[in-house]
């Protein structure tokens, strides 16, 4: 059995594998690292479950192959908490607007919005449903996902608002 290397840094956590070169993402960080926040749904990338942040870009875990992300650096749901295990601002927003039911499409709604998060500091509800169009959930009607994703962008300016002033008075 033909087999590759993948050193990979995940959630801040470097590892290495063998892996078969067929070996899917979401199965290496499911099966082999034991990271099972990914989500298998579709898996054909229509659901948006599986998707998880590569560079700081979003990918389908169930269309990548593993031996594509070596060397490169990873971030799954479970790299979003702080690390002391509080809530990041998003998913703190995502519980208080009651933005997941099931919670079968949250990990890749929160991998979603932390990337147009990530580039837009004040996302119109117009841009967060388009970010979204690609994760579907069949639970909450979208609504308590888009007022978790302001409520959120919101806490961020302010928290960026609040850090000169902080720093100023040191």
């Amino acid at each position: 059995m033909e087999t590759r290397t993948v050193r990979v840094v995940v959630n801040g956590t470097a590892y290495e594998h063998e892996v078969e070169p067929r070996r899917m993402l979401g199965d290496f960080l499911r099966h082999d690292l034991n990271l099972t926040g990914t989500h298998y749904g579709c898996e054909h990338g229509v659901c948006g479950a599986c998707t998880v942040l590569i560079e700081g870009r979003t990918a389908r875990a169930c269309l990548t192959l593993a031996a594509q992300v070596n060397g490169r650096s990873l971030t799954t749901v479970e790299g979003l908490a702080h690390a002391d295990g509080t809530l990041n601002v998003l998913q703190q927003a995502f519980t208080e607007t009651h933005a997941l039911q099931c919670g079968f499409c949250t990990p890749g709604m929160l991998m979603t919005l932390t990337e147009l998060l990530n580039e837009t500091d004040s996302p119109t509800e117009a841009e967060i449903r388009e970010a979204i169009t690609g994760n579907l959930c069949r639970c909450t009607g979208y609504q308590p996902i888009v007022a978790a994703a302001l409520l959120a962008a919101q806490r961020i300016r302010d928290q960026r608002a609040a850090a000169p002033a902080a720093q100023a008075t040191e």
